[in-house]
């Protein structure tokens, strides 16, 4: 008792605090739960989310911990961006149009109808400002986004029955998805939005005549071709669609650098595979479906002329009303006309 009271009573709460501590070179594992937006079964959308988790323990030891959450487990899936921007979970995995409900402005993080293919895409975001402009408008919703995968060109949607001329889109019904759904509306479509698990339901129960949700690879797992036996190309809503990781802002400002990076690189390492998984699946599922009967149709010239008439009026409208998106779709189209320079010199039409 003599020689401990030698030591004194700091000396021993520093042998305490040292014996309770990571040993050198070791820091305490840190865990951030991450709520999805789409089931992990789901091809390309779900599971490349799935396998980000074990990508970021490589990257860092097993010191930071991601934990994918299937959609309603903490959250509902359409509730996910919400509740990394109040607290309520650490992180999400989702696009950014499913936080367009506060500023259709995001919906321009996700994807452009007539917009950039995935090379455009990603040179607009890392090198033309979009990123930036995205990341301004999330640290106000106390988000922090990462780029984390984006998709080849989509389907233009599958429907019930053959559609022939414009007026054939008037009084129909149809799951569509953001800014393409204000296209839509314009040509006399009823549009609504519906989780990727309610869609084919709905399709046979006739609760809707259309719809449009992703890639043919992707579209064939979730069996709309068993109902919907026309599908249309090239999907112009959609030419490429990108996914984030979103974390808590307050949160992202703890993480330590290293982990900051290993979330981003891990990130940059889901494009790539979105890319290449993405293009590589396509043809085989469209020839498996034709063989089943479906019908793969091409929009004639008339009717996306006219899909393109009501977008140009969609911009106008939005960048009137919201100066979010008017001061986002400035960037893109500057960025945008100077990439055509380019892209209608290099690349074979």
């Amino acid at each position: 008792m003599k020689r401990l009271a030698a030591i004194g009573l700091p000396a021993l709460a520093a042998v305490a605090l040292f014996a309770t501590s990571p040993a050198i070179g070791q820091s305490a594992k840190v865990t951030l739960n991450m709520a999805s937006t789409f089931p992990g079964s789901l091809l390309l959308l779900g599971d490349a989310a799935t396998r980000l988790p074990a990508k970021v323990a490589r990257v860092t030891g097993g010191e930071l911990e991601l934990k994918f959450f299937e959609p309603g487990v903490l959250v509902p899936g359409a509730e996910a961006v919400d509740a990394v921007s109040d607290g309520r979970v650490d992180a999400a995995w989702a696009g950014a149009g499913w936080f367009a409900g506060r500023d259709s402005a995001y919906n321009m993080f996700s994807s452009v109808p007539f917009g950039p293919g995935i090379g455009e895409y990603l040179a607009w975001m890392y090198n033309g400002g979009g990123l930036d402009l995205a990341r301004e408008m999330f640290a106000r919703e106390n988000v922090y986004n990462i780029p984390c995968s984006i998709i080849p060109p989509e389907t233009s949607g599958w429907f019930r029955k053959e559609i022939k001329t414009v007026g054939d889109f008037k009084g129909l019904k149809m799951r569509f998805f953001g800014l393409g759904a204000k296209v839509m509306q314009k040509l006399g479509v009823e549009t609504v939005q519906l989780p990727p698990g309610d869609i084919f339901a709905a399709l046979q129960l006739g609760e809707i005549d259309a719809t449009e949700f992703s890639l043919p690879a992707l579209d064939q797992k979730l069996g709309f071709y068993r109902v919907a036996k026309y599908n249309y190309f090239p999907g112009w809503h959609q030419q490429a669609t990108l996914f984030d990781v979103y974390v808590n802002l307050e949160t992202w400002n703890t993480l330590a650098d290293r982990h900051k990076a290993a979330l981003e690189l891990a990130c940059a390492d889901q494009i790539r595979e979105g890319i290449s998984k993405g293009e590589a699946l396509q043809g085989r599922a469209l020839r498996e479906m034709q063989a089943s009967g479906v019908e793969i149709r091409e929009w004639p010239p008339e009717i996306l002329d006219a899909f393109r008439a009501a977008w140009d009026e969609v911009v106008e409208e939005e960048k009137a009303n919201n100066p979010s998106f008017r001061k986002v779709w400035k960037s893109y189209a500057a960025f945008h006309a100077d990439f055509m320079v380019w892209h209608d010199r290099a690349y074979l039409k």
